[in-house]
Protein backbone atom coordinates (compact mmCIF):
# COMPACT_ATOMS: atom_id res chain seq x y z
CA UNK A 1 0.00 0.00 0.00
CA UNK A 2 0.89 3.32 -1.05
CA UNK A 3 0.70 6.51 1.38
CA UNK A 4 -1.34 9.28 0.57
CA UNK A 5 1.16 11.36 2.05
CA UNK A 6 4.33 9.42 -0.64
CA UNK A 7 2.12 10.45 -3.50
CA UNK A 8 0.03 13.46 -2.54
CA UNK A 9 2.34 15.63 -5.28
CA UNK A 10 0.92 13.88 -8.32
CA UNK A 11 -2.53 12.91 -7.74
CA UNK A 12 -2.97 16.31 -10.11
CA UNK A 13 -0.97 14.03 -12.72
CA UNK A 14 -2.68 10.83 -12.00
CA UNK A 15 -6.11 11.84 -12.84
CA UNK A 16 -5.39 14.58 -15.69
CA UNK A 17 -3.37 11.51 -17.23
CA UNK A 18 -6.75 9.66 -17.25
CA UNK A 19 -9.08 12.49 -18.30
CA UNK A 20 -6.53 12.73 -21.31
CA UNK A 21 -7.73 9.05 -22.14
CA UNK A 22 -11.12 9.76 -21.93
CA UNK A 23 -13.63 11.83 -19.89
CA UNK A 24 -14.98 10.51 -16.75
CA UNK A 25 -16.86 10.99 -13.21
CA UNK A 26 -15.09 11.63 -10.01
CA UNK A 27 -16.43 7.39 -8.55
CA UNK A 28 -14.89 6.19 -11.97
CA UNK A 29 -11.71 8.00 -11.83
CA UNK A 30 -11.29 6.59 -7.95
CA UNK A 31 -11.74 2.97 -9.59
CA UNK A 32 -9.33 3.83 -12.52
CA UNK A 33 -6.63 5.03 -9.90
CA UNK A 34 -7.31 1.46 -7.75
CA UNK A 35 -6.81 -0.07 -11.23
CA UNK A 36 -4.23 1.18 -12.61
CA UNK A 37 -2.10 0.46 -9.20
CA UNK A 38 -3.46 -2.79 -8.42
CA UNK A 39 -4.67 -1.60 -5.04
CA UNK A 40 -1.22 -0.40 -4.31
CA UNK A 41 -2.89 3.02 -3.70
CA UNK A 42 -6.47 3.79 -3.20
CA UNK A 43 -8.09 7.69 -3.77
CA UNK A 44 -9.89 8.61 -0.84
CA UNK A 45 -13.07 10.40 -1.83
CA UNK A 46 -12.41 13.83 -0.56
CA UNK A 47 -9.07 13.95 -1.62
CA UNK A 48 -10.20 13.01 -5.32
CA UNK A 49 -13.05 15.43 -5.07
CA UNK A 50 -10.89 18.24 -3.77
CA UNK A 51 -8.65 17.88 -6.44
CA UNK A 52 -10.94 17.45 -9.25
CA UNK A 53 -12.16 21.26 -7.72
CA UNK A 54 -8.62 22.68 -7.69
CA UNK A 55 -8.21 21.43 -11.33
CA UNK A 56 -11.38 22.69 -12.52
CA UNK A 57 -10.69 25.94 -10.38
CA UNK A 58 -7.58 26.19 -12.01
CA UNK A 59 -9.38 25.72 -15.75
CA UNK A 60 -7.18 22.12 -16.31
CA UNK A 61 -10.98 20.24 -16.30
CA UNK A 62 -13.97 21.29 -16.88
CA UNK A 63 -17.37 19.75 -15.89
CA UNK A 64 -20.23 19.07 -17.43
CA UNK A 65 -23.54 17.06 -16.68
CA UNK A 66 -24.10 13.50 -18.26
CA UNK A 67 -25.30 9.91 -17.35
CA UNK A 68 -23.20 6.81 -16.52
CA UNK A 69 -23.81 3.78 -18.25
CA UNK A 70 -26.06 2.62 -15.14
CA UNK A 71 -28.09 5.58 -16.10
CA UNK A 72 -27.39 7.38 -12.89
CA UNK A 73 -26.72 11.17 -13.34
CA UNK A 74 -22.88 12.50 -13.16
CA UNK A 75 -21.08 15.28 -13.61
CA UNK A 76 -18.20 14.48 -16.18
CA UNK A 77 -14.86 15.96 -15.79
CA UNK A 78 -12.40 16.14 -19.31
CA UNK A 79 -8.89 17.86 -19.80
CA UNK A 80 -8.81 21.46 -21.06
CA UNK A 81 -6.14 22.40 -23.90
CA UNK A 82 -4.51 23.96 -20.60
CA UNK A 83 -4.63 20.97 -17.87
CA UNK A 84 -3.14 18.62 -21.36
CA UNK A 85 0.09 21.48 -20.79
CA UNK A 86 0.11 21.47 -17.08
CA UNK A 87 -0.03 17.27 -17.76
CA UNK A 88 3.19 17.57 -20.09
CA UNK A 89 4.40 19.43 -17.50
CA UNK A 90 4.29 17.48 -14.13
CA UNK A 91 5.35 14.35 -16.01
CA UNK A 92 8.65 16.15 -16.90
CA UNK A 93 9.14 17.04 -13.27
CA UNK A 94 8.11 13.08 -12.10
CA UNK A 95 10.55 12.27 -14.56
CA UNK A 96 13.24 14.42 -12.91
CA UNK A 97 12.45 14.02 -9.06
CA UNK A 98 11.86 10.22 -9.93
CA UNK A 99 15.47 10.54 -10.96
CA UNK A 100 17.16 12.24 -7.99
CA UNK A 101 15.29 9.66 -5.31
CA UNK A 102 16.55 6.80 -7.44
CA UNK A 103 20.12 8.33 -7.09
CA UNK A 104 19.88 7.83 -3.57
CA UNK A 105 17.77 4.19 -3.37
CA UNK A 106 20.21 2.92 -5.71
CA UNK A 107 23.31 4.08 -4.28
CA UNK A 108 22.27 2.95 -0.37
CA UNK A 109 25.69 0.82 0.09
CA UNK A 110 27.91 2.88 -1.68
CA UNK A 111 30.02 5.96 -0.37
CA UNK A 112 28.29 9.63 -0.86
CA UNK A 113 30.67 11.34 -3.44
CA UNK A 114 33.41 14.00 -0.82
CA UNK A 115 31.82 17.39 -0.14
CA UNK A 116 34.07 20.10 0.59
CA UNK A 117 33.58 21.78 3.91
CA UNK A 118 32.44 24.89 3.52
CA UNK A 119 34.81 27.49 4.68
CA UNK A 120 38.05 24.52 4.05
CA UNK A 121 41.01 25.80 3.04
CA UNK A 122 41.85 24.45 -0.50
Amino acid sequence: MISGDAIRGYIDLMILSLLRRAPSYAYELARQISAVTDADYTIKQTTLYSAVKRLENARLVTSYPGTSQSGKPRTYYRITEAGAGHLSLKVAEWHSTKSVVDRFVAGLDAPLPSIPLEGAAS
